[in-house]
């Protein structure tokens, strides 16, 4: 037991001792090849703690042989840039001057849930509130305001109707409306097939964010259904 907790202590300082030379950005700004390292020494100092046939010595020499590639991976990324992008990847505009990037979005691997969410956490609760948005690298995500952003007076969180082509069940339930109702609208609006619409949203004040596939978006407002609120 008590030379399990000593060679358990030994790899706690290595890793600790490595972890503090491969500076700050590994620990709060990891690129996806700083993350495969960081598991790959997390996995390594595991199997000579949990046993003890095999030598101390080679869990060490592999946690340290790890961070001599980091360190020679990391000079040739501040070095040579187009290394940056193939490796660490570059970031991706998801919200333009036209709205959503919809090319973007899916070569992430990411929907209208995902970014919506983003925004949130950003303290934005309406598409048309960014300028631009962006998944950095590291997966962060970063917005700019609109400076001609309308401040509303009466605030209402902006509901999902339509993603990607078909109607959000719940929340038109949540809203009090219907298909037939955005159907009209969309008509309305010169949208000829429902499968255009990438994303509509609606909020409590009427305002609706429309936008088509491969076009800009737009904003407007509509008389809300009596009773529906939320």
């Amino acid at each position: 037991m008590g030379l399990i907790i000593l060679r358990t202590a030994i790899i706690f300082i290595a890793l600790l001792a490595v972890m503090r030379l491969m500076g700050k950005r590994q620990i709060g700004e990891m690129q996806p090849f700083e993350l495969v390292i960081t598991l790959l020494i997390a996995e390594l100092a595991c199997i000579p703690m949990a046993d003890s046939s095999i030598p101390l010595l080679y869990g060490i020499v592999s946690i340290v042989t790890i961070f001599l590639l980091h360190q020679l991976m990391l000079l040739v990324d501040l070095n040579f840039k187009p290394f940056q992008t193939i490796v660490g990847g570059k970031p991706s505009v998801v919200i333009n001057k036209n709205g959503i990037d919809i090319s973007q979005l899916k070569k992430n691997h990411l929907d209208l849930s995902d970014l919506i969410e983003s925004m949130r956490t950003a303290g934005m609760f309406s598409l048309d509130e960014a300028a631009y948005a962006l998944y950095e690298a590291n997966g962060q995500f970063s917005v700019m305001p609109r400076e001609d952003s309308p401040k509303e007076e009466k605030v209402s969180l902006p509901v999902l109707i339509i993603d990607d082509g078909k109607f959000v069940a719940h929340n038109l339930s949540l809203t009090g409306t219907c298909e037939e109702f955005f159907r009209e609208i969309l008509q309305q609006r010169g949208v000829k097939s429902m499968r255009s619409v990438f994303v509509l949203t609606l909020d409590g004040t009427g305002k609706i964010y429309l936008q088509c596939k491969g076009e800009k978006y737009t904003t407007f407002r509509i008389r809300l259904p009596e009773g529906s609120s939320w």
